[in-house]
């Protein structure tokens, strides 16, 4: 298992290395509901390693290209493709519904906005943490309880508490247990829908201490959905900005939030825009 460093710094989170290919290729994605734009030509590369913040008032089009770059609403019209282990990029749109359980399951993560939609409210902690250890064959149950536990401990949850159902923690306790429910087969891409809303300042600042130090210890790939421009500057690499189901601005989250150049998100960094 990877090491998890209790230790977080407030410097910026390290430039990533070049890589010689990206880990997920859209090109032109569009999802449309009715004649209503979910999201259209949406173009971008993603590489190992790097997090990409999609912000945008609400009814933007964010979450809408989350889940479709999740495979959970099928594309109307570009490409997506991903880097398998095996180096070989793979076009997602032949995959078949088995393939894109077990891709969700093994290489990819979903960490929902309301942690109750992530996670077995009528199964324990460990029991969570251990569903998906089972779903990649994992077997013995001393192992899985082991494993369990030392993934607790990683996102600063008691181990002590395996056995106590999901209800008894807090909301940002329950956020964690659903991070390490989907980082426990230590996934290449994890997917996060408003990781942060709805948790005290407080709680925020913890969980993002503990996302931007899984992100650099496990080399993780991430694209995370907010409205919160503060949550992207402390943890994004990249910002894409999304208006009316498009996308107006994109580029280094640094570059972006000191010097934006479309009037809406110069309107949504001097927080004028509703959320």
């Amino acid at each position: 298992m990877n090491a998890l460093s209790n230790a977080f710094s407030n410097a910026a989170l390290p430039a990533v290395p070049p890589m010689d290919e990206p880990l997920l290729r859209v090109a032109g994605l569009g999802k449309h509901y009715g004649e209503r734009i979910g999201c259209a030509d949406v173009t971008f590369d993603l590489w190992p390693g790097e997090v990409v913040c999609v912000v945008g008032e609400s009814g933007s089009g964010k979450s809408t290209l989350l889940n479709a770059l999740a495979l959970r609403h099928e594309i109307d019209a570009g490409t997506l493709h991903y880097r398998g282990t095996d180096g070989t990029l793979h076009d997602l749109s032949t995959l078949d519904e088995a393939n894109k359980r077990r891709l969700l399951r093994t290489e990819w993560g979903f960490v929902e906005q309301n942690p109750r939609d992530g996670l077995r409210m009528n199964v324990s902690a460990g029991g969570n943490i251990g569903d998906r250890l089972m779903a990649v064959g994992a077997r013995h149950f001393g192992d899985i309880r082991t494993t369990a536990r030392h993934w607790m401990a990683q996102v600063e949850l008691d181990p002590a508490r395996v056995d106590e159902m999901p209800g008894a923690f807090s909301g940002g306790m329950q956020q964690r247990l659903q991070i390490a429910r989907n980082l426990v087969t230590e996934p290449r891409l994890v997917f996060m829908d408003e990781p942060t809303a709805g948790l005290d300042v407080s709680v925020q600042a913890r969980l993002l201490d503990l996302l931007r130090s899984l992100v650099e210890r496990l080399h993780l790939a991430a694209i995370i959905v907010t409205h919160d421009i503060g949550v992207a500057r402390l943890i994004a690499h990249r910002l894409i900005v999304m208006q009316a189901g498009h996308v107006v601005e994109a580029g280094l989250t640094d570059q972006v939030l000191d010097d934006p150049q479309h009037s809406y998100t110069q309107l949504l960094v001097s927080s004028v825009l509703p959320v």
